[in-house]
């Protein structure tokens, strides 16, 4: 089965579901706006990280995050980047960085991959 190729993605708790379901829905990549790392004011305690949802994800992945996010910041892994930008969980601050942001890094995902191709059905 042939088509455009999927990249999925959302804003808080949209990104969390857009990273749980990316692969079986034949996703290339995942957008995360504002992913909540942790409950808000609960970044000390381990047991409530959300990381493993994010560690999980095969895929390259965009994280935007407000600077000032209550929810925390994750940190760049292999297969995924994280961008700060002005602001808080909103991501309304600067909303031409979130913007450029995403243009950027779908530019670089078809670079690097010689354009997306989506991924055959099976």
């Amino acid at each position: 089965m042939g088509g455009l190729p999927i990249i999925v993605g959302g804003r808080s708790a949209g990104a969390r579901v857009a990273c749980r379901t990316a692969v079986d829905v034949g996703a290339v990549a995942v957008l995360c706006l504002a992913f909540p790392l942790h409950p808000a004011g609960r970044g000390d305690d381990p047991t409530k990280s959300r990381i493993q949802e994010l560690e999980a994800v095969p895929l390259p992945v965009l994280v935007i995050q407000g600077e000032r996010d209550p929810f925390g910041m994750p940190p760049d892994a292999a297969h995924r980047t994280v961008v700060k930008v002005s602001g808080d969980h909103s991501l309304r601050t600067d909303l031409g960085a979130v913007m450029t942001a995403v243009q950027l890094w779908i530019r670089e995902l078809v670079h690097e991959r010689g354009g997306i191709h989506a991924r055959s059905g099976g």
